[in-house]
């Protein structure tokens, strides 16, 4: 629960106070990492010192359920001749450590990030004789920083966030959101660490389409030319019912398209609902390691377990890449495909050490064949996964949002990988590789994978097979894509 008030922050337009060498022992009436985030609001308006607040009745360090203390909204007056129309302005304040004394947020330093080193923005236009600002956007971003803080991944500028329902709840187009550097709030050093600013951009199921294949900054500077979808300061328009590419047909072709073709896609995974199974011979009983990713309550790695997954994967899978973030969405928080820079806690990192059996991570296992399994709206990224990544010699991962399993298709181009051209399945644990899928180099893998689960009950790839690999895919009626993967000698 929340309730909208003024602010009142109180305080001078001084500069914050001198950073500490270590936490206060207790906490000041006006916490300094607070303090030190008001001064930059002020600094942009200074005529609206105690702005519109929605603020969390029950805070999250006393057991409420809203991560954010305050939301603050600002009137902005734009500039009409910059294309930059009047608009509510949106700051979050809680991401960040606001008070320094561990009751939310470990104190690190004074050098690093406070708490997770940054707050959102949202910038969204105001509407004719709108005299006070909308608050469902203060729910959007609470709704953000709870996976934040049940994940602990980090945002950063080019993330793209899968929401699948229109942010105010209306009929809007505007279903999905981008993220990026706030165009006016700077970097603030506090006494706990650094925080900068991230801006919500709300886009359409195309235009975030177009930021999966591609990249994410790659159209927030398309949206940033389209004075109606953004222009310079990228201001969410709930009303806008085109597309940037319905609104020039060109951007698509000319920008999108070519860009995918020269740079690829920067998206390197998801967190997704997938699983696979080793089809070479059947488990020997439950607790066999193959099926790890089939039971309904998969096994915890260790910490050492862990630990040698993603350095395998700092080692000889990070190329021209990021880990993944895992999924959001608006009625579970763990639906979306994202990209990202490294956070406080690893995309394969474990909250249980439930051990499974240490050699079984350590020594590589060549499968024969693999099954996988895929939710539609990760099979629906297969052909990035196909003309975004592994054309460009990269890898593609998708990691179980259930469990520690992961999938990774890799390219003869990335170094490192433990699946070899002689070995194209093969498995460390829970983790599974495949090099060049079979999909490779079949034309009509774009229609199987796009196709919903209800289209068919069986279906075979590309007519004959290729010569040394065979495959065919099951589909169900239900929400998961089944592909079965098999060598066959031709």
């Amino acid at each position: 629960m929340a309730e909208l008030r003024p602010s009142g922050a109180p305080g001078p337009t001084a500069p914050p106070a001198p950073v500490p060498t270590a936490p206060p022992a207790f906490a000041s009436l006006f916490p300094p990492g607070l303090h030190a985030i008001y001064g930059e609001c002020r600094r942009l308006y200074p005529d609206q010192p105690n702005p519109l607040q929605v603020t969390a009745i029950v805070k999250y360090w006393l057991g409420g359920p809203d991560p954010l203390d305050y939301v603050s909204m600002y009137r902005n007056v734009g500039s009409p001749s910059a294309n930059i129309p009047e608009h509510w302005h949106y700051i979050s304040f809680g991401l960040s450590d606001l008070y320094g004394d561990n009751r939310v947020h470990e104190f690190t330093g004074t050098d690093g990030p406070s708490g997770f080193g940054f707050e959102l923005t949202f910038r969204l236009k105001r509407e004719t004789g709108e005299s006070a600002p909308p608050t469902w956007p203060a729910e959007l971003m609470q709704g953000l920083a709870r996976y934040v803080f049940q994940s602990e991944n980090t945002f950063c500028s080019g993330d793209h966030v899968s929401w699948h329902s229109p942010l105010d709840n209306s009929e809007s187009r505007i279903q999905h959101m981008l993220l990026t550097e706030d165009p006016q709030m700077q970097p603030v050093q506090t006494p706990f660490g650094v925080v900068t600013f991230l801006q919500i951009v709300g886009v359409c199921t195309e235009e975030l389409h177009s930021a999966q294949q591609w990249n994410g900054q790659g159209i927030l500077e398309l949206l940033r030319t389209v004075p109606v979808a953004g222009g310079p300061w990228l201001i969410t328009d709930m009303r806008r019912g085109e597309t940037i590419f319905e609104i020039d047909p060109h951007l698509q072709q000319e920008r999108v398209d070519k860009g995918i073709e020269t740079d690829g896609s920067n998206l390197s995974g998801v967190s997704a609902k997938c699983a696979w199974d080793d089809l070479s011979r059947p488990p020997e009983d439950d607790e066999d390691s193959r099926s790890i990713c089939i039971g309904t309550q998969p096994r915890r790695l260790s910490g050492k377990d862990t630990e040698q997954i993603r350095e395998t994967l700092r080692r000889g899978l990070e190329i021209n890449s990021k880990p993944v973030l895992p999924p959001i969405n608006p009625q579970r928080q763990n639906g979306l495909a994202h990209d990202r820079a490294p956070s406080r806690k690893d995309s394969l990192e474990s909250d249980s050490s439930t051990a499974i059996i240490p050699h079984e991570l350590i020594r590589t296992r060549q499968l024969e064949s693999v099954h996988l399994k895929f939710n539609q709206e990760s099979g629906a990224l297969i052909p990035l996964c196909l003309r975004g990544r592994l054309l460009h010699g990269r890898h593609f991962t998708y990691k179980s949002i259930t469990g520690d399993m992961a999938i990774t298709f890799v390219s003869t181009g990335v170094e490192g990988a433990f699946a070899t051209e002689e070995h194209p399945y093969a498995a460390h644990g829970p983790w599974l590789q495949v090099r060049r899928p079979f999909f490779y180099s079949l034309p009509s893998f774009h229609r199987l994978f796009l196709a919903h689960p209800s289209s068919s009950p069986l279906a075979t790839l590309g007519g004959a097979p290729s010569r040394g690999a065979g495959h065919e895919c099951l589909l169900d009626s239900g929400p998961w894509l089944l592909v079965i993967l098999f060598p066959v000698e031709i």
